[in-house]
């Protein structure tokens, strides 16, 4: 494991790295407004005894990567996308087996889309289609849709944000399994205490969208796999099906009881899936 902070075109992104630079490497996106903490250390530690080189990286605005003020990025969606392929230069990586959770997954797809030679094969967690379509798919649960309605959270103050945080992080789980408020406090606290500014993770909420492409998924040309959750209140299921389907030859690991996000109680199941899907 090894933190390293890489600059390119003038933007400073901290990332680590987990295994043997030898072996194939696999890019872990996470979503927008979270930094690369949200890919546990012991999720990589599995992904890289598997025999994968693991990366990891925070998003602008979150951990340890340049910080702009608060409600005054100087950057898009795009920039985000072109981020992953930055990283991957970084590290000397042609191309990467690619994983991305929630907006990461979003983030995934375009970077498939705007530099496929960048991209080995996807692995497309919790989230949904990058790409507007004709498709009608089912909105937010109720109970998410009136969480966010209702947040009142003080964000110049770190225990309004870190309650507010752990909250979230309970309604994401999707109610249907035991809820580890524990370790939840626990990442959402080393997260706060870790960034540049904990605020600026909210310019993710309003980003201009950028130059981002308009391609449509069929155009995407590597093995798919779309992992989701029976029970995620972000993005029903048939968000993650309609996924699979849209990409050719896409495939779909749905997730007994699973909320939005990578789950402790699946990381077994989930790793075993990306290994086998990136031993080709």
């Amino acid at each position: 494991m090894a933190e390293r902070v890489i600059e390119a075109d003038g933007i400073r992104l901290c990332t680590e790295s987990f295994g043997d630079p030898s072996d194939p490497p696999v890019l872990l996106v996470m979503g927008t407004g979270a930094s690369m903490l949200w890919w546990e250390e012991g999720f990589c530690r599995m992904l890289a005894e598997g025999g994968r080189f693991v990366i990891r990286y925070d998003h602008r605005d979150t951990g340890r990567s340049v910080t702009y003020e608060p409600g005054r990025p100087a950057y898009t969606g795009a920039d985000l996308v072109g981020d992953a392929a930055r990283v991957l230069q970084a590290y000397g990586s042609p191309a990467a087996h690619v994983v991305g959770v929630s907006a990461g997954g979003a983030l995934a797809q375009l970077l498939a889309l705007d530099y496929a030679g960048r991209v080995l094969s996807l692995v497309l967690i919790s989230t949904s289609s990058a790409v507007p379509g004709d498709r009608v798919l089912p909105p937010p649960t109720e109970e998410f849709t009136r969480f966010v309605s209702a947040a009142q959270v003080d964000w110049s103050d770190a225990d309004s944000v870190i309650d507010h945080q752990v909250a979230y992080a309970r309604v994401l789980a999707g109610g249907r399994r035991p809820f580890d408020e524990t370790a939840a406090r626990g990442l959402v606290r080393r997260d706060v205490e870790r960034a540049h500014d904990f605020t600026a993770a909210r310019n993710h909420d309003s980003l201009p969208e950028g130059e981002l492409s308009q391609a449509p998924l069929s155009s995407i040309a590597v093995p798919t796999l779309v992992i989701h959750g029976t029970a995620d209140p972000v993005f029903p299921l048939r968000h993650g099906e309609a996924l699979a389907e849209q990409i050719p030859g896409g495939r779909l690991l749905a997730l007994a009881d699973a909320g939005h996000g990578v789950e402790r109680a699946d990381w077994a199941t989930i790793v075993a899936a990306i290994l086998g899907h990136t031993a080709a």
